[in-house]
């Protein structure tokens, strides 16, 4: 099968035995707003807080955040296939840098996968991904540890981190964003870290 990404910026490539190739390319806000729209619009999707929106209004949403150079979006494709959206982030530009105290090497990351497929096999899909993302985020970017910070509801998306080695923080309440360009309500969210030593002891 041809890789309709093929064409697109590589900022890392990690291979994962037993599981494929992942690249993590920057995400297009116009030209992939049809596939991410269909994703965020998804009653799964709910606490990415997009539900509502309309295609052009998601392309809005990443034509904002790719003026920034604090926060950037894009797309993990696992041998040619999209897999997830990933975002990541800056936390002293970000709410959730009210919340607790940044440290120096610190970087936030938001995760939304792509939708399961029809037989709903995917065994140990987010621990791979994970590890393509910390290696794009501990060794490309040379960045010292993840903070994240899903719904306090979400008890899946919790789970998951922890899971993978996150170790859980203070619940805290995100304030509002009220701007033009943006519109965020209070959030409670749970806090999580991951440190480098931990994703690659020794």
């Amino acid at each position: 099968m041809s890789d309709p990404y093929v064409s697109r910026e590589t900022v890392h490539e990690e291979t994962v035995a037993g599981f494929g190739t992942v690249r993590v390319v920057p995400l297009d806000a116009k030209g992939d707003a049809e596939l991410i729209h269909g994703w965020v619009s998804e009653e799964r999707a709910s606490f990415w807080g997009m539900n509502d929106l309309t295609k052009d209004q998601v392309a809005d949403v990443y034509v904002h955040l790719d003026s920034l150079d604090t926060h950037h979006a894009f797309l993990l494709v696992k041998d040619g296939v999209p897999a997830a959206l990933l975002q990541t982030y800056d936390p002293e530009a970000d709410r959730v840098g009210e919340c607790y105290p940044v440290e120096p090497g610190d970087i936030g990351i938001h995760l939304l996968l792509a939708p399961a497929p029809a037989d709903g096999a995917r065994a140990g899909w987010t621990a791979r991904l994970t590890m393509a993302i910390t290696g794009y985020v501990f060794r490309t970017l040379g960045r010292r540890r993840i903070v994240v910070d899903p719904d306090v509801r979400n008890d899946k998306a919790i789970a998951r981190f922890v899971k993978q080695g996150f170790m859980a923080g203070p619940a805290v309440v995100l304030p509002e964003i009220d701007l033009p360009e943006v519109h965020l309500p209070e959030k409670r969210a749970q806090l999580a870290f991951l440190t480098r030593e931990v994703a690659f002891p020794g």
